[in-house]
């Protein structure tokens, strides 16, 4: 096969033809097929749905490709396609089988097919997958076979998924974590979004989702029936220990600092200091590539350059920003505007000095620091942000050797001055210690994402968590006034925990009612 110099890479060929397939198939006028599916307990309402389908092993040219599809007619597909005719195939067994089109009965690919009855499946339906070879007209082939076949039309952007959250398979949590896992790029990503995904803060958030339902129970319970004394004695006095722990639980929860969401979006690092000071050049040296210019001028970064960086397992967003100065230049202040709104917002500052303009007796270093720190950053007088920044002095190959032990020694524990790192980003001199201090204050704003209780991911969570504990609030401040204003404040709650995981449903409080009391016995 000969190939010309003007051919399109790989990856648009296959992106190309795969986009194509799916652009002729959803604007073919099909006939939708509405057989029931073979699984007994399959939600009615997905049993009526269309089969989709997918590639779901991601475009491009590869060894196997895997094609899903899920619903009603999967088991169609199967018959049609494989030439499965009286009995189905073991329900999870590979086997190894000619895929065929189903008009023209061409042999299309020779794969493995695998069948998943409803409703023992990803999504709570009948499905199937076909792992076929992964080059572009193969998938192509197979794609538009399924979509010439009655009641099949390509699935949209994370339809599987939806569809299983809605059988019940996954709750809202769980999905965020399966989006999570698969877009986790460091390894403390990756166990985050795995436990996740298990479904570890679920499980958490429906504990306390339980407990409020009884509590709403008998709150309801007590109005609705305590005139006939029909409501044992002591069941508001249940309900207020049941609020009161409750709340002192969610608010232990989102007392977190953020951890798991820094986890999952990455511990926003920015890079500040004067000019000249050597940023730009630890920017290059951490991502050790040049992505950021360096000149002896003074304020050659003017805007603020973005890398990710895996720093022990940990994911990084680093920012390198312009020089803090007055300039009388009008690009250059929109830079140092940028640069100081990027070190408010940072979870961590690396503040660059120049290592040479410190003064000569090392006595007299402390308190320079100190001042240069309070001039480039207003509230590091502030004691609780003392430990979202690192001292760098960088140029220390410029230095006396007997000056930089000093150095070390005399910095070293100095009340009110950050973590100090003495490094030479010409020599590399100190960067190891230096990457030693930084990945573990990032492991500390993260935290360990396999120990504890699962923490926070999603801001989201945190929203309704809120709104959760102002709810609880608004139960004891009318709990002695107005018991209807109060149970209105523990079924707000309620609502935000659902929320989070997706699931609340009026009709569960009243089975905890006639289920939990003996009413009228």
């Amino acid at each position: 096969m000969y190939y010309s110099a003007t051919m399109l890479p790989v990856s648009a060929v296959c992106g190309g033809i795969y986009r194509a397939a799916i652009r002729t198939l959803r604007t073919r006028n099909i006939p939708l097929c509405r057989r029931l599916s073979s699984g007994d307990r399959v939600l009615a309402g997905l049993a009526d749905a269309d089969t989709i389908f997918a590639l779901s092993s991601g475009l491009g040219r590869c060894g196997v490709a895997v094609v899903r599809i899920s619903g009603s007619a999967a088991t169609t597909a199967l018959r049609c396609m494989v030439g499965v005719r009286n009995q189905l195939p073991l329900p999870r067994t590979a086997l190894l089988r000619s895929i065929t089109d189903p008009h023209s009965k061409e042999v299309l690919d020779r794969g493995l097919v695998l069948w998943f009855p409803a409703p023992h499946s990803f999504t709570g339906e009948d499905s199937v997958e076909f792992h076929i070879h992964g080059g572009p007209a193969v998938i192509t082939a197979v794609l538009q076979a399924l979509g010439s076949m009655p009641g099949m039309r390509p699935a949209e952007a994370g339809e599987f998924t939806r569809r299983a959250f809605h059988a019940g398979k996954l709750d809202l949590t769980e999905v965020e974590g399966l989006g999570d896992l698969i877009h986790a790029e460091t390894e403390a990503q990756r166990r985050q979004a795995l436990r996740q995904m298990s479904g570890e803060l679920g499980h958490l958030y429906q504990d306390w989702s339980h407990r409020l339902k009884r509590t709403l129970a008998h709150v309801e319970a007590f109005i609705d029936f305590s005139e006939d004394e029909l409501i044992e004695e002591g069941v508001l006095d249940q309900v207020d220990i049941s609020v009161c722990d409750l709340k002192a639980e969610i608010e232990q929860h989102l007392k977190d600092e953020r951890r798991g969401e820094r986890l999952r979006s990455g511990v926003h690092v920015v890079i500040a200091g004067a000019t000249n000071a050597g940023k730009s050049s630890l920017l290059n040296t951490l991502c050790q590539r040049p992505a950021a210019i360096v000149s002896p001028i003074a304020g050659t970064t003017r805007d603020v350059v973005e890398t990710t960086l895996d720093i022990g397992g940990f994911p990084v967003l680093l920012s390198d920003t312009a020089g803090l100065r007055d300039s009388p230049d009008l690009v250059e202040q929109e830079g140092v505007r940028r640069a100081k709104e990027r070190v408010q917002q940072a979870d961590l500052t690396l503040l660059v000095v120049d290592s040479t303009i410190l003064p000569s007796e090392v006595q007299e270093a402390p308190s320079f620091l100190l001042d240069h720190l309070k001039s480039i950053l207003p509230s590091q007088d502030q004691p609780e942000t003392a430990g979202r920044c690192l001292l760098v002095l960088n140029k220390t190959d410029l230095l006396p050797e007997i000056q930089r032990e000093k150095l070390n020694l005399g910095l070293r524990g100095v009340s009110g001055l950050p973590p100090v790192c003495l490094i030479s980003c010409q020599t590399n001199e100190g960067l190891k210690d230096f990457l030693t201090v930084l990945q573990s204050s990032v492991k500390i704003m993260c935290g360990d994402p396999l120990s504890g209780a699962p923490t926070l991911t999603q801001a989201r969570h945190r929203a309704h968590l809120q709104q959760c504990v102002a709810a609880l609030a608004q139960y004891r401040q009318y709990r002695d006034s107005d018991l209807a204003l109060a149970a209105e404040g523990v079924r707000l709650a309620l609502t935000g925990l659902g929320r989070i995981t997706g699931r609340v449903g009026a009709e569960e409080i009243l089975d905890i009612i006639f289920k939990d009391f003996c009413i009228g016995k």
